[in-house]
């Protein structure tokens, strides 16, 4: 298969058609075609889900134990290619390599190896029930659908198959059409460590390849990872068959800097919840709020380091630490929050602007951007921009803040710096977020699962709540004694 050439892959093995349309992948810091995809046709769709019903049903009869082992081999595949998947990743995605290479592929492989492990926990209940009993059983949805996200490609293919394949289902993986490598170089990696064949197919295209996932009754379950209005529109398609759904959405996240916070730490959390890959992250903490107190020396040191420590430049330099945004609409949507903020009277401190930078002059590059004297009723501080734009706002009572917080649609994520161990707490359990971070931010384990309040998701990926949500639980009554009939 040339390299410039990337096919869906169905039932183990690349799978082109004679008809089926073709788009370009664009790799963000150059401007340029990196490659071309063909997309999932008719033929190619059933296809896919044909060979999924296959090889689920072989699947699913091996002991769990087998499947154990496959998927563990999995992941020592995934961490003994990591170089050449993380170089795919930055290709790709436009992140910078120093993150890809120590995170994007060992995360994917935690997870692997996590839920490869925790299967074996999966067990039923007995319960007497006068001379009679019962007992359950955890059984396997069937085929089940992910839809990726085009910021972590490879991690977030992870995070849904990993679940889903080691409780006994298959899975039908529809990669976003940005950056749709890293699930087709996942499902070759399942292949090569025997994963039956059909148990994860990939599909490439656009939204009607989705939707056409959301709507299939023969797809028990769809998790998918992207905007809320995509989200409310892949929920209500999954409705019309009754089908299960995991959302992992957008965010506006708070982050909420106290007094006695340690300063350098406070300023790093903000710089990591509003910068690491380059803003496009749905967790990060967009909204700072600094109380007044130490609102001067946290902006001072804010600019010093982003002036000093920042490289925006070539994504596989390893000292870049900023790199392109992922497309060209994109970067103009993110300049068009940051026009529109100027304008609603917040002050930029640095950044504003595109970058440029020596050989990428063509990529989707924008500035780490701060604004201050930001108000909450600001389009920055109520709209998502998955960029690298920071709104810092200050505050003097702990209630008020917390109110301030919590006036969003969102609760996807959350973070508090302070030394104060009972008002850490105590704030973390007054925030409407599903995921939240005391003297952190962005950390997310795979043993941790993850998902959002209110509109910002349903269900949970990782953890052992993701594995739960892949199965059916089926009650068994056992009848020990005579029938008595009235008939």
């Amino acid at each position: 298969m040339p390299s410039s050439e990337l096919y869906n892959y169905i039932h183990g093995q690349p799978m082109p058609s004679p008809s089926a349309p073709w788009f370009e992948v664009i790799n963000p810091a150059t401007g340029a075609t990196a490659y071309r995809a063909q997309s999932a046709d008719d033929a190619l769709f059933e296809q896919a889900i044909t060979s999924a019903q296959q090889g689920q049903a072989e699947w699913a009869a091996m002991p769990m134990v087998a499947r154990s082992r496959i998927i563990s081999r999995a992941a020592q595949l995934l961490r003994e290619h990591n170089d050449a998947l993380a170089a795919i990743e930055v290709e790709d995605t436009g992140k910078p390599w120093q993150e890809a290479s120590v995170v994007d592929v060992a995360t994917g492989a935690d997870a692997l190896e996590y839920f490869a492990h925790l299967g074996q926990s999966l067990r039923g209940d007995q319960q007497p029930v006068g001379d009679d009993f019962y007992y359950t059983r955890q059984e396997p949805l069937g085929v089940v659908a992910g839809i990726g996200a085009w910021n972590y490609p490879l991690q977030i293919a992870c995070w849904k198959a990993a679940p889903a394949l080691i409780a006994g289902n298959a899975m039908v993986f529809k990669a976003s059409e940005e950056t749709p490598r890293g699930a087709i170089k996942l499902a070759e990696i399942f292949t090569q460590a025997g994963v039956p064949n059909g148990v994860f197919n990939v599909i490439q295209g656009a939204a009607d390849i989705g939707r056409r996932l959301t709507t299939d009754p023969r797809i028990a379950k769809v998790s998918f990872t992207g905007e809320v209005s995509t989200g409310k529109a892949v929920m209500r398609d999954a409705a019309g068959s009754l089908k299960s759904v995991t959302m992992e959405l957008g965010g506006k996240s708070p982050l909420i800097i106290f007094d006695d916070a340690d300063l350098e730490q406070a300023v790093s959390g903000a710089m990591l919840a509003n910068f690491y890959t380059q803003g496009e992250v749905c967790t990060h903490g967009t909204r700072v709020y600094v109380h007044e107190s130490l609102y001067p020396a946290f902006v001072e040191q804010l600019l010093h380091r982003i002036q000093h420590n920042v490289v925006v430049g070539d994504p596989m330099d390893p000292g870049t630490n900023i790199g392109a945004l992922i497309s060209k609409a994109h970067q103009d949507k993110v300049m068009s929050y940051i026009r529109q903020a100027q304008q609603d009277g917040a002050v930029l401190r640095c950044g504003g602007q595109t970058v440029h930078p020596e050989g990428f002059e063509n990529g989707y590059y924008v500035a780490p951007t701060v604004f201050t004297d930001c108000r909450d009723d600001m389009q920055l501080c109520r709209e998502e921009i998955f960029g690298p734009v920071m709104a810092v706002l200050t505050f003097n009572d702990e209630q008020d803040v917390i109110r301030r917080a919590n006036d969003t649609d969102y609760g996807l994520a959350a973070g508090v710096f302070t030394r104060d161990i009972q008002r850490a707490h105590r704030v973390i359990h007054q925030l409407q977020a599903g995921i939240c971070w005391i003297n952190a931010y962005g950390n997310s384990p795979v043993e941790m699962p993850v998902g959002g309040y209110k509109q910002s998701g349903l269900g949970r990926e990782n953890g052992v709540e993701a594995l739960t949500a892949y199965t059916q639980t089926k009650s068994v009554y056992v009848g020990m004694q005579p029938i008595d009939s009235p008939f």
